[in-house]
């Protein structure tokens, strides 16, 4: 009654002023979250918001919708303590707001209390059946808890009714790849078209969801199942997997050189490459290029091949049109890189842009990036060590990826402040990242577009992420970024350069003798810097181990041919539970991941040596500790489980357990 009473004696042209300021202010908060303008564009907007607001609350200090805005710019700026505080003002100003109850489910989520936050939207809910907004949020919470299927029921439910939010596709995409598929399911192969057709999604992390639905819908489980090349050459979600993703499913890959032996047995017989054909073809080929060509073919397909490349380089002798290569050099790729062939050069006469629309993904794929990538690697001394390397051997990029993950734009100093509780008053305006172990680059990539204040030095052992990475970010002209091999890395340090940030991705190998992570970590970071790593270590399966024993018997060397070899026996034999584990990993799909696993395994002694490092509590403060599924934990016994381990104490090792911990150099 109170509020009431103040309302009515309000005048009525300061209400309407007021209620002008909030619609002004809500213009510009919307600004402020879209993606279609720069991070200092949406903080200038946030701040017109705030000045709207304040002006606005001036006039109306109980406005209750002025008061929930204010408390989401406040959220949005880390300030959670005065956002809960503006939210339930509000709701004592207009008690039932289905909009101030979902901004306190928004509240719990930044506060990882996602079962609080359900309970708010449940009770926004209570008040809007409609509210997109809480709806969404319930999937959040869910997706949260765990709750991945409950929570992706409800992401699709939203892109049903036509609310087509990034969050719901990002948040919907994290779903599924948790997700255990057991049937074939109209319904799941229905939203994987609709995942693999949006851009701006990260297609290559939906392989193993793809790869199960096609599982069952192709009945690969039945030794019995017949598979049809018409109708394969027409499943718009087999083609577009192909194009777009790796399936790790040895099922899967055997379905794949199935079709290709159907194809190659058609064109033997008939010497042509029927148009029904050529959309299978290409997806094929760019399937067999993002696994390095790991796909093992019959001698009599080897055979076929070369033949199909030996009448290529006739075809270019006799000067025939460009239209006449097309059949061959699609065949041609299915089985191997273009960029390897005798005919090569001769390709280079054209642009990509002079081939056919549809043809080039593949071309690009099998010869004009691997050709733009071969110019990158000569600036580097690394380059000599694959001088005296068969074609073939040569190691491609791994992991194969081909789209960045949905991020929104922001700073790192933002970040530092709100995640870490770290004063950055003293930063620079540009803070410099170093990203240890990069591999092909996408994490490193990500931060340097999402993050407008950092410029990035993505360090990798392999020349050829090396390679990709820096073309990658030539192709999004990205300015912020560079791809460098451990020497620079080393000698820019040794020089006296620091940085204010270092990620630790994969560890070096041991074949890095020279280098010590703990000690360029040491002398790269200056007061205040953080180093973020994870305590866990991947390809470390029984499988991996047998295969490592393997190769140090018998000596083997990483080549395409041991690498097949390898990877043939670990199929062959796959109801052995040795092999378990390693065939669940991405890694064993592709030539550049096994060489990674076997012939590069991640030293152990470097993250030990790194960890004791940081267990100096004079030198370095613990500062946030997250378990695998990104839930905060309390840092105290984590901080002491290091201790106790670099002190060689009987503990439970952390090595291993997937943890993630930020440091913070104090001196």
């Amino acid at each position: 009654m109170h509020v009431q009473h103040q309302e009515t004696q309000l005048p009525r042209s300061e209400k309407a002023r007021a209620a002008r300021l909030v619609l002004q202010a809500n213009l510009a908060y919307g600004e402020s979250n879209s993606n279609g303008v720069t991070y200092g564009q949406r903080l200038k907007a946030r701040s017109e918001c705030r000045e709207y607001l304040q002006q606005a609350l001036t006039l109306e200090p109980d406005n209750a919708a002025a008061l929930g805005l204010l408390g989401r710019v406040e959220m949005d700026d880390g300030q959670l303590e005065k956002a809960h505080a503006l939210f339930n003002a509000s709701l004592n100003s207009q008690p039932a707001q289905a909009q101030q109850y979902a901004n306190l489910g928004y509240w719990a989520l930044k506060n990882e209390r996602p079962a609080l936050a359900e309970e708010y939207f449940l009770k926004a809910l209570e008040c809007d059946r409609q509210s997109a907004a809480a709806f969404c949020g319930i999937a959040h919470a869910k997706r949260l808890q765990g709750q991945y299927d409950v929570a992706y029921l409800h992401y699709r439910t939203l892109l049903r009714s036509g609310t087509e939010w990034d969050s719901i596709y990002s948040g919907m995409l994290t779903c599924a790849q948790h997700l255990q598929i057991h049937k074939a399911d109209a319904e799941l192969a229905e939203d994987a078209l609709a995942l693999l057709s949006k851009d701006g999604l990260p297609h290559q992390e939906l392989g193993r969801f793809v790869g199960a639905i096609i599982e069952h819908e192709y009945d690969l489980a039945n030794p019995d199942a017949q598979v049809n090349l018409e109708e394969a050459a027409e499943d718009q979600l087999l083609l577009l997997a192909l194009r777009k993703t790796l399936m790790p499913s040895p099922a899967v890959e055997e379905l794949v050189v199935l079709l290709r032996r159907a194809v190659m047995s058609e064109v033997a017989q008939s010497a042509s490459l029927r148009d029904e054909l050529q959309n299978l073809v290409l997806a094929i080929g760019e399937y067999a290029e993002r696994t390095g060509y790991a796909l093992p073919a019959e001698d009599d397909e080897e055979r076929l091949a070369a033949t199909i490349n030996d009448s290529v380089m006739a075809q270019f002798a006799l000067n025939e049109p460009q239209e006449a290569l097309i059949g061959s050099l699609m065949i041609s790729a299915m089985y191997g890189a273009l960029f390897h062939q005798d005919f090569a050069v001769q390709l280079g006469q054209w642009n990509l842009v002079d081939w056919p629309l549809g043809m080039q993904p593949l071309m690009a794929a099998s010869y004009y990036n691997r050709a733009e990538e071969e110019a990158i690697k000569q600036n580097f001394d690394e380059k000599a060590e694959e001088l005296c390397l068969e074609k073939t051997d040569v190691p491609q990029a791994w992991p194969s990826w081909s789209r960045l993950a949905y991020r929104t734009e922001t700073s790192l100093k933002a970040i530092m402040k709100q995640e870490l509780g770290l004063n950055t008053a003293d930063l620079p305006d540009t803070l410099r990242i170093m990203v240890c172990g990069a591999r092909s680059g996408q994490r490193a990539m990500e931060l340097a577009q999402y993050l407008d204040d950092v410029e990035v030095i993505a360090v990798d052992e392999s020349l050829a992420n090396i390679a990709k990475g820096t073309r990658m970010a030539m192709a999004q002209n990205m300015e912020n970024i560079v791809f460098w091999p451990w020497s620079i890395a080393q000698r820019f340090v040794a020089d006296g350069h620091q940085v204010h940030w270092i990620e630790v991705g994969r560890l070096p190998s041991p074949a890095m003798t020279s280098l010590s992570l703990a000690n360029l970590v040491n002398d790269a970071t200056l007061a205040g810097a953080v180093v973020h790593m994870h305590t866990g270590m991947d390809e470390q399966t029984a499988g991996d181990r047998q295969i490592r024993q393997l190769i140090e018997e018998h000596r083997l060397e990483p080549t395409r041919t041991s690498l097949r070899q390898l990877r043939r026996m670990v199929l062959s034999n796959r109801q052995d539970t040795l092999w378990a584990d390693l065939l669940q990993e991405d890694d064993f799909y592709s030539l550049g991941g096994c060489r990674d696993r076997w012939f590069r395994p991640q030293d152990a002694g470097q993250l030990e040596n790194l960890l004791g490092m940081v267990s100096n509590e004079v030198d370095w403060k613990l500062i946030k500790a997250r378990d695998e599924d990104g839930h905060s934990l309390a840092t105290q016994p984590v901080q002491r489980q290091i201790q106790a381990e670099a002190l060689g104490s009987e503990v439970q090792s952390l090595l291993g357990q997937h943890v993630s911990v930020y440091f913070q150099r104090r001196r």
